[in-house]
């Protein structure tokens, strides 16, 4: 029984890191096609890749988790009827 739990919060665990790498890859190349540069000053390129990677990690981050707690509340629909 112990084991059972521990195999499930394990599988959850990769779930729960696979579907933030994606979400993360997927807002990264969508920020991609924005020109942000046009909209700061120039000679900021450090601080406009920095405000990039922490932009998509935010929004990346924000969708996986939106989309892991559909996932968990989908399974636990069975338990309404």
């Amino acid at each position: 029984m112990v084991e059972t739990w521990m195999q499930q919060a394990g599988q959850q665990a990769m779930i729960g890191m696979i579907s933030h790498l994606i979400f993360i890859i997927i807002t990264w190349r969508s920020l991609q096609a924005i020109k942000v540069d046009a909209w700061l000053r120039k000679g900021h390129v450090f601080e406009v890749r920095t405000l990039m990677i922490l932009v998509t990690i935010t929004i990346g981050t924000t969708v996986s988790n939106f989309f892991l707690d559909f996932l968990q509340w989908s399974q636990q629909l069975v338990h309404l009827f």
